[in-house]
């Protein structure tokens, strides 16, 4: 029985970890990063790649990262144009002015 606490204790414990496990030489992703990726692959039509970053962080957390994205993304382009968020995330999508 405790076998199985420490194994579970050993999962929960590599998942909160923030230094790369022994062999690997690079850091780990973060969720903006993983975000990033996933959204310059997709927009590319890179679905290999677009993979690989979904795989870097838990579903939920590439979710916050791209909505994340988004939202700077739309208020940059607010700001570059003159026009309000609104308007700049409807004309991306094609939505008639609201």
């Amino acid at each position: 029985m405790w076998d199985r606490f420490r194994r579970a204790g050993g999962r929960v414990a590599d998942v909160l970890r923030t230094e790369p496990k022994a062999g690997e030489d690079k850091r780990p992703h973060n969720l903006f990063e993983a975000a990033a990726t996933y959204v310059t692959a997709c927009a590319e039509n890179r679905p290999e790649q677009a993979d690989e970053a979904a795989g870097w962080v838990s579903p939920e957390a590439l979710s916050f990262g791209v909505n994340e994205l988004a939202c700077r993304a739309v208020v940059a382009l607010a700001r570059e144009r003159g026009q309000s968020p609104e308007t700049v995330a409807r004309g991306l999508l094609g939505l008639p002015a609201a």
